[in-house]
């Protein structure tokens, strides 16, 4: 079963809401942080990325980093932007983003679940970025930024959530972007332990997003109790920052490529290659509207490519995967790119850009890009049982989860 716990969550107060909260660390460079933070003393940017404060020519992964973040933390509770709830509570949290809304569930998951298995993962997380991250959870004492969980839908969870969302939020703002949030405290400790024995009935959640910052919490833990003679298991360090959504009200937009050079072929030359492996067709700068359904942008032109049958193995979780048949079919074979993680050649263009960012780049000098037909949610929890591990940048959600909405502290 998942364990998910409240919380007394450290919080800005309802009027300064829209000014504390921040994108997400791992979405903006340190320049676009800087900018967006400019005029803003409050934006949580200050401390999931303290670097900002610091100057330009300050490594990333310097001391005075995360000393930075320290200081920014205590700053920020000092002049009350940031507030710990009197009471352990958890929080309905929704998102708009146009005509999608999504509601979860923030609370606190076990370490313990992420440890055993039963927080499905499908990244493979990177060293440096997991050092980072749990050096900053670890020297704060704080999750800055909440792991994007998901779990198959209930009807008996569904239904709680329903009764809370028909009172007034206490915040509700849109940001920068045009993302509206809304956020619902639950102090009432008769429906916290509804949800809470509701979820011993949810026998998995998943990473949607946030591996880095999931393995982070797990690293911290592992470190603080180390540190600790008296150790229980209930300390606020065996728990993470979390939000828990149905799987069923998730977006996953399509996560795009575009390449440098056609690896020695001239334009004829690889379109006649694309034709020997896929169906090609004329097409248009729409996204695929179907899985195994390709659009390629090619020397001004467009193409529909389709995937043809018994070119891979439907069976499989991974290798069914849009992102993985281009990967096998095309991006090693022909282009050469054996490692995309890596490969400079290649880069990755977010849905949410559209497919004129696609031809934007191609415009400045990228050789060729390729749309792809969004990862569905099914497909990543079916990949996750399998135990298995998505192929990079296979999945892009949108909306993203601002940060500084609700902070969990390890200490309390």
């Amino acid at each position: 079963m998942a364990i998910i716990r409240p919380m007394r969550g450290l919080r800005p107060p309802k009027h300064l809401a829209a000014k504390v909260a921040a994108p997400p660390y791992d979405v903006l460079n340190s320049d676009e942080a800087r900018e967006l933070a400019q005029g803003n003393e409050m934006s949580f940017l200050h401390i999931n990325k303290p670097e900002i404060d610091l100057p330009k020519d300050v490594s990333l992964y310097d001391d005075a980093v995360y000393a930075k973040a320290v200081e920014n933390v205590k700053r920020f509770q000092d002049e009350g932007w940031l507030v710990t709830d009197k009471q352990a509570m958890i929080y309905l949290y929704k998102q708009v983003m146009g005509d999608h809304e999504q509601v979860g569930i923030m609370a606190s998951s076990a370490v313990d679940d992420y440890d055993n298995d039963i927080i499905k993962k499908h990244e493979k997380t990177r060293k440096e970025k997991e050092d980072d991250r749990a050096r900053h959870v670890y020297d704060t004492r704080i999750n800055a930024g909440p792991v994007f969980l998901t779990f198959r839908a209930q009807d008996a969870l569904n239904a709680l959530m329903d009764e809370v969302i028909k009172a007034d939020p206490e915040v509700d703002f849109v940001a920068e972007d045009g993302i509206r949030h809304v956020l619902w405290p639950v102090s009432d400790e008769t429906m916290i332990a509804k949800f809470v024995k509701e979820f011993e009935s949810v026998p998995l959640t998943y990473v949607a997003d946030g591996h880095h910052r999931a393995k982070s919490g797990s690293r911290a833990r592992a470190q603080l109790q180390a540190a600790n003679p008296n150790h229980t298991g209930n300390e606020e360090y065996n728990f993470f920052l979390s939000v828990l959504f149905p799987h069923d009200q998730l977006k996953i937009l399509g996560y795009h490529r575009v390449v440098q050079d056609l690896n020695g072929y001239n334009a004829e030359e690889f379109l006649k290659k694309i034709k020997e492996i896929f169906d090609v067709t004329p097409g248009s700068a729409v996204e695929p509207e179907v899985t195994h359904l390709f659009r390629m942008y090619l020397d001004g032109t467009w193409y529909t490519l389709e995937a043809r049958q018994g070119s891979y193995d439907e069976e499989n979780a991974v290798e069914s995967l849009d992102v993985a048949i281009l990967q096998n079919q095309v991006l090693s074979p022909i282009l050469g790119i054996e490692d995309p993680r890596t490969d400079k050649r290649i880069d990755f263009v977010g849905g949410i850009r559209g497919m004129k960012e696609l031809e934007k780049r191609c415009a400045e000098g990228w050789a060729l890009a390729f749309a792809l037909h969004p990862t569905t949610v099914e497909q990543l929890m079916d990949v996750a049982d399998a135990g298995l591990i998505m192929p990079p940048k296979s999945t892009w959600f949108e909306p993203k989860l601002r940060s500084g909405l609700v902070v969990h502290t390890l200490e309390d």
